[in-house]
């Protein structure tokens, strides 16, 4: 999913000038990473108010069109939100061009809760995991991570080696080594025997 965002270039920095900058209805953020300095930058309150009604939008490459700058390929590093009114008050933008890798906490999406026999039999189903950190190229950057879950059994779990990833996509937690990071993903509890 491709998107284009539009910034200005801000020339002061530090908490009062930010301030001052969200008091004008604006969201200061930077962009920084790969062998070019930090740019300090600003944008539309309101652009950035819905941006995020997408969750999709997260795990996006976006390209930042910076008026006083260079157009720049990002993806969403952090966002800081005022403590009261949960608006965006500041976000950091890692720079992400095609080829660059990037490491970033993925949504896990189950499907087929309801048709998994071990539900039908009356197990529940435990999501222990509704997210995973993976390390791939940023045009290879998956919006979500697909859990089919629908031949399930009671008693079964499904762990992290076990989960089918995108090509060139690698769960960070299955590199170090040791099996103590397979960790489950999901599983499903026996059903309570009735008497």
């Amino acid at each position: 999913m491709s998107q284009n965002w539009t910034a200005v270039t801000r020339s002061q920095e530090g908490k009062g000038a930010s301030r001052r900058l969200r008091n004008s209805g604006k969201v200061p953020a930077i962009i920084y990473g790969g062998d070019k300095p930090a740019v300090s930058v600003a944008f539309e309150g309101n652009f950035v108010a819905h941006v995020f009604d997408n969750k999709d939008m997260y795990n996006t490459v976006v390209t930042v069109d910076v008026q006083g700058g260079d157009a720049e390929q990002v993806i969403v590093k952090d966002i800081q939100r005022h403590p009261a009114t949960n608006m965006i008050s500041h976000m950091d933008l890692q720079r992400a061009s095609g080829d660059s890798v990037v490491t970033k906490k993925i949504p896990l999406n189950f499907v087929g809760k309801a048709v998994a026999p071990g539900v039908k039999m009356g197990g529940l189903m435990s999501f222990l995991q509704p997210s995973v950190e993976v390390r791939c190229t940023a045009k290879d950057l998956p919006s979500s991570i697909t859990v089919d879950v629908s031949k399930m059994e009671a008693g079964d779990s499904l762990r992290l080696s076990e989960l089918t990833m995108p090509e060139g996509v690698i769960l960070t937690a299955l590199t170090h080594g040791n099996t103590d990071y397979d960790q489950s993903v999901v599983n499903i509890s026996k059903p309570k025997r009735k008497g």
